[in-house]
């Protein structure tokens, strides 16, 4: 099946087994596709098994082993320029402006109706 069939492709990196779970079940439930991991090494290696590049990068920013989610979009991107959501708990970072860093910074909880909507504005899901 051509990819262009199938929904859009969304990584997700969080290191909260059930936050991951209960992600990739909303994005599922939305008609994505979803590679999900607990880091961003197990991300990329899970990505090349299917040979395709995500068309968003949702990712937590405390990340295990003192790797952050501003490295891990870096890594997922490589040289492509992938849309991504930085999601955090720490209030103290500024949020919800890009500010030249190439990511959208959400705090936690997300809402899901404004998650749909963000993913509608970055053509991920259908309006």
């Amino acid at each position: 099946m051509k990819a262009s069939r199938k929904g859009k492709l969304v990584v997700v990196v969080e290191d909260d087994r059930l936050v991951l779970e209960a992600t990739r079940s909303l994005l599922r439930s939305w008609g994505c596709r979803v590679v999900a991991a607990e880091c961003c090494g197990d991300a990329i290696a899970k990505l090349r098994e299917l040979g395709e590049r995500p068309d968003l990068i949702v990712c937590d920013y405390r990340l295990p082993r003192g790797s952050n989610g501003v490295d891990a979009i870096r890594m997922l991107r490589g040289a492509s320029k992938i849309p991504a959501f930085l999601i955090s708990a720490d209030a103290s970072l500024p949020g919800d402006e890009d500010g030249g860093n190439g990511y959208r910074l959400l705090h936690k909880p997300v809402n899901p109706k404004r998650f749909r909507a963000l993913l509608v504005d970055a053509a991920v899901l259908p309006s």
